[in-house]
């Protein structure tokens, strides 16, 4: 069920210090002055300059005025997010943002370093979330959309707003006169996130109303799925050794052999599979019978290879 921006709030229990990823847009700037009023003097702000549009100074500069209005520490931290060949625009930005908190959590609050990083994504942002995922066939893990809580770098990461829609957040803070910048990218149509919010979410509100809530749950159910899938990659994987050995492998059915080699290949190796990589691997263990039999396969950003009687993995 849809809540209100101080009914989530109030479930919100972090560790504090807490710090806020304040990017000066609606939902970082309601979740921002939220917190500053539950948790006076303990709460500052991360802004994340990615220097990749001509507004981003501009944006900093709004950061800045609205933090020293509200007289809460504000650390900002300039990165390279421009991707690698290859390398998708908003996974750029993903991993350059969270080697910025890395850094940040441990200087911005002095001799009490920040235990938690509070994230303003909302409803909204889930939905899209999990529209992307079925529009490339994702499976449990991407159907999951996005968790409410988790740790990173030995930092505990929340996002307390996802039950609040947008439209919540807005609405809040135009009753208190606040303002926040728009930032001008989210209306260009060339990216697939926007189209959804543009034109998908209005025809779903009007078709659906309860939309939000029901894509939730089905999210939910897909991620303690994928918790249950884990739970066997982890026990599969400790049979079979690191790094896997290709007769044990073999015992296992087709699915819990995808499951175990996606599971090593994440944990191990931190690379992912694409859907026909990993199908094309799972018959080469079918098909290796015989001690010449060879393996050398493009896996996620590197190679699988036979070597002996186990799998390895490399990347050149």
């Amino acid at each position: 069920m849809s809540r209100t921006l101080a009914q989530a709030l109030q479930d919100f229990e972090p560790a504090l210090p807490l710090a806020v990823a304040y990017s000066g847009g609606a939902d970082s700037t309601a979740l921002l002055l939220a917190c500053a009023e539950k948790w006076p003097g303990q709460v500052s702000a991360i802004h994340i300059h990615h220097g990749l549009q001509a507004a981003a100074d501009a944006f900093e500069q709004h950061c800045r005025d609205v933090c020293k209005r509200l007289d809460v520490p504000l650390r900002v931290c300039h990165v390279d997010a421009r991707p690698a060949p290859g390398q998708s625009p908003e996974e750029a930005a993903r991993r350059a943002r969270y080697e910025a908190f890395r850094g940040l959590a441990h200087e911005i609050s002095g001799q009490s370093a920040i235990k938690n990083i509070a994230i303003a994504q909302q409803a909204d942002d889930q939905v899209e979330t999990l529209l992307l995922a079925l529009s490339r066939g994702a499976g449990l893990a991407g159907l999951s959309a996005m968790p409410a809580q988790w740790e990173r770098d030995g930092i505990r990461y929340d996002r307390p707003l996802l039950d609040v829609p947008g439209a919540e957040l807005r609405r809040w803070l135009r009753e208190r006169g606040e303002t926040w910048i728009e930032d001008p990218t989210n209306a260009d149509e060339q990216f697939t996130r926007n189209r959804i919010r543009a034109r998908l979410l209005p025809a779903l509100d009007e078709a659906f109303p309860q939309f939000r809530d029901t894509f939730a749950r089905s999210a939910a159910h897909a991620a303690e799925a994928q918790r249950l899938l884990n739970e066997v990659a982890l026990e599969d994987v400790a049979l079979l050794g690191q790094p896997p050995q290709i007769a044990l492998l073999q015992r296992l059915s087709r699915p819990r052999q995808a499951n175990a080699l996606r599971h090593w290949l994440r944990s191990a190796h931190g690379t992912v599979a694409s859907a026909a990589q990993l199908q094309e691997l799972l018959d080469q263990v079918a098909a290796c019978t015989t001690r010449g039999h060879r393996i050398r396969l493009k896996v996620g950003s590197g190679f699988v290879e036979r070597q002996g009687a186990v799998l390895t993995w490399y990347n050149p």
